[in-house]
Formats: structure tokens, sequence, C-alpha cells
């Protein structure tokens, strides 16, 4: 009888050892899938980078206006001009309506007297007014235009 009672004991304890390695196995399973950072979580931390876009640029050709007449008799500007647009049906527009574009830009350069476009400032301005112009609709049904920036090339006032 000795030798039963001591067998089922052996039996019993490989039984406890086992559920326990076990139960150890599982919960560092656990931890390792819980202690891990998500994926989704590290992608949120780390810094948005904004995805590169190529700008898109009008070129206008070099032309030369008359100034207003001023205390220096009469002036000349020579200027060329590129535009920044937003988008390829800007350029698209601007390209289709270019005698139109070059119009608005010789009637408003026109008006301009010699010191106010020597400054930065008065620089600043043009390009303001530029923007305006050319943004007003060219025809009557006209899908919306927008440019970002006007960047003079040639600058001469004589």
């Amino acid at each position: 009888m000795a030798k039963s009672s001591g067998g089922s004991r052996t039996v019993l304890w490989l039984l406890v050892a086992l559920v326990v390695l076990s139960s150890s196995a599982a919960a560092v399973a656990l931890f390792m899938v819980f202690s891990q950072p998500d994926g989704n979580a590290a992608q949120a931390n780390e810094p948005q980078v904004p995805e590169y876009r190529a700008p898109i640029f009008i070129e206008i050709d070099p032309f030369t206006v008359n100034l207003a007449d001023d205390d220096y008799g009469s002036r000349l500007l020579y200027t060329g001009i590129s535009l920044k647009v937003a988008d390829a049906q800007s350029r698209e527009l601007l390209e289709t309506h270019m005698p139109q574009v070059r119009s608005r830009l010789l009637t408003l350069l026109s008006g301009k007297q010699a010191a106010d476009l020597t400054s930065p400032d008065g620089k600043q301005r043009l390009a303001d007014q530029v923007i305006a112009a050319l943004e007003a609709p060219m025809a009557e049904t006209q899908p919306e235009m927008t440019i970002e920036d006007v960047l003079f090339t040639e600058f001469i006032v004589q």
C-alpha cells in the first residue's frame, strides 16, 4: 500500500508543477503583449511630415510700361513676373486667358508712379494688387482660381 500512495503523490506534484509553469508562461505572454507599444500609438507620437507638393509657376513674358508722370517726367518700368498658383486648373485658366492677364497687368502698372514702386513695401503692395486684379473673373463661368504669390523676376524703373 505504501507504493500506491507514493506514486499518486508524485503525479500530483507533477500536475501542480505543470499548472504553475503553464500559468507563468501565460502571464509572461500577456505581459509582453500589453506592455508593447501599440503600432498606432507609436505613429501618433511621431511628428507628421507634410507631403511635398511641387510648386506650380506661370512665367509671364517681360514687358515695358510707361508709368504715370511724376516730378521727373515720363518714367518706364521693365518687369518680368512669375505667378505661383495653387493647382493645375488655375495654371490652365491663366495660360488660356494670357492676353487678358497681360492687359490687366499693363493697365494696373501704367497707373503707378515710380516712387511707389521702388521701395520693398511698394513692391509688396503691387504684388497684392496684381493678385486682386488677376483673381477677378476673366469669363462668365469660371472655376475658382487661386494665385498664391507674385514673384518679380525682373524689375527696372527708369
